[in-house]
């Protein structure tokens, strides 16, 4: 198996990875590292100096993959199965390509924010920085509410690159800056990417770890 996935099965950015290995049935190596583990995480800085998940190696290559957006490209191009996950219009291709970003930046970061904000110390704390990264999800939220079809995938009737990195996204950022009724679209979306075989997979196989998520401070 050429394939090794560098990862970590609560991060959120390895879903994204994970859910795009699991829709084609890709045959890999799981390799999940815990980076408190002072030799774990020297082999895994070696393999990567910034020491970040995700981190997919294929060996058949010799080559070292970072960073979730270009994993997926990667295994579309190399190891493509029945979805697609970059479509082949050009056009269409570009706005998937657009909607991953938006996604990753203004929700997957603002949550992230929220969240690495708990792990702090109490005079170490950023009001000033959870605030506008909520200001900030509330914002997307209202943008996807408007964007988003009232069925099927992020960009139509194809599940795509924009749908991996969709359900890590919405998932955690409704834990920490909850949906109101007003966002009836995005809940029905969200809970489409949770029914579907490599999606509940992945959440499957994380919910083990769920106890480990940072919770608000009391």
């Amino acid at each position: 198996m050429s394939l090794t996935l560098y990862y970590h099965p609560l991060s959120s950015f390895c879903w994204k990875v994970l859910i795009a290995l699991y829709e084609n049935d890709v045959p890999f190596t799981p390799k999940l590292i815990n980076l408190g583990d002072a030799d774990e995480r020297a082999a895994f800085l070696k393999l990567w100096p910034v020491g970040k998940f995700p981190v997919l190696r294929d060996e058949q290559s010799q080559r070292t993959i970072p960073e979730s957006s270009i994993i997926i490209e990667y295994l579309d191009q190399h190891f493509a199965g029945p979805t697609r996950l970059i479509p082949e219009e050009i056009d269409l291709a570009l706005q998937t390509r657009l909607r991953d970003r938006f996604l990753d930046l203004y929700l997957h970061m603002p949550t992230q924010a929220v969240v690495f904000d708990r792990l702090r110390r109490n005079d170490a704390r950023d009001p000033l920085g959870v605030a506008d990264a909520r200001a900030r999800l509330r914002a997307s939220y209202a943008m996807l509410e408007a964007e988003l079809p009232r069925d099927g995938w992020a960009m139509g009737e194809r599940f795509t690159l924009a749908d991996c990195a969709a359900l890590p996204a919405l998932f955690y950022a409704d834990k920490v800056e909850p949906f109101g009724d007003e966002l009836a679209t995005v809940r029905a979306y969200l809970d489409r990417l949770k029914a579907r075989r490599s999606v509940s997979r992945v959440l499957a196989e994380a919910e083990p770890y769920f106890h480990m998520f940072p919770q608000e401070p009391g």
